[in-house]
């Protein structure tokens, strides 16, 4: 039923957790497709290991280092659930969660899209993710993403949300090279979705202060974000939405922005006057 994908880069020697989170659960109708390219930091040993005690596991190896967008398109190519799932080595995934993945996929009866809430460990505490509240006032019912808009002033990760393999293949979704790599693959596949259903569980643990994936991109910059956003606005005038989802995105692009600047050692001295007029462009020019 479910296809997790594993971005193998194990800089804090935490994909050993990660696997365990997944693998022993009592859920079995589970795959895990774990990717490694020529990385120092990705363990070939230990997840190779792992695939021997494990049928269930299988390994997808890249040639050269390449950008995380392309780690996880490796991954969803090699796919064969009927859900996707993409997760990094200091994710884990709690308790019984799978199972009630499972169940609630079923009691939605297969909705394109299945949300659910995440925490954040950071100085020994749990946060709660950005979109719980959001999460929490959504009944049990399926709904087309357009009729709660608001959802897209959330977040956009690729890790706190199911997607369904078939909607992934019918509308050529892919990760792009750079970084801020989920924005507009978020967007696009929520804005596809039909049927989108929420679990009202916080269901996987991140173990980082920065949501961006400790393998970046080769080639990529925090003003990648300005592409990414652009992108998305675009999205929703191609699906006629520009009017109801745009000034719930906007908020989440301005919030975004200042996260990034604020952000301790994202931006340089030298990049941040740059960066802060890019912002603000967007600001003026969306915000008429």
């Amino acid at each position: 039923m479910i296809s997790v994908i594993v971005a193998a880069h194990d800089l804090q020697g935490q994909l050993e957790v990660c696997l365990n989170s997944i693998l022993n659960q009592s859920f079995r109708d589970v795959e895990v497709v774990a990717v490694l390219d020529q990385s120092a930091e990705c363990p070939a040993d230990l997840v190779d290991d792992y695939a021997r005690r494990d049928g269930r596991i299988s390994v997808v190896r890249l040639t050269g280092v390449v950008s995380i967008g392309r780690i996880r398109n490796a991954g969803a190519e090699r796919a064969a659930g009927d859900y996707l799932l993409f997760l990094d080595s200091d994710h884990i995934i709690g308790g019984e969660t799978l199972q009630a993945m499972g169940d609630q996929l079923q009691s939605a009866d297969e909705p394109d899209v299945l949300l659910f809430g995440h925490t954040r460990l950071h100085r020994g505490r749990s946060w709660p993710g950005a979109a719980a509240g959001l999460l929490a006032r959504q009944g049990r019912e399926p709904f087309a993403s357009i009729d709660q808009p608001e959802l897209f002033g959330a977040p956009a990760y690729s890790w706190d949300r199911l997607i369904r393999r078939d909607l992934w293949i019918r509308q050529e979704l892919a990760f792009p090279d750079g970084l801020h790599e989920e924005v507009t693959v978020v967007h696009r596949a929520m804005l596809a979705a039909d049927r989108v259903a929420v679990l009202k569980w916080n269901c996987v643990q991140i173990r980082r202060r920065h949501t961006q994936h400790p393998a970046g991109s080769p080639d990529g910059t925090h003003f990648d974000v300005f592409g990414r956003y652009e992108e998305s606005f675009d999205l929703l005038e191609e699906r006629d939405a520009l009017d109801v989802v745009a000034p719930f995105l906007f908020t989440r692009m301005i919030r975004h922005y200042l996260f990034l600047l604020n952000l301790e050692g994202c931006l340089s001295r030298s990049e941040r006057p740059q960066f802060f007029e890019r912002a603000s462009e967007h600001y003026r020019n969306l915000s008429t």
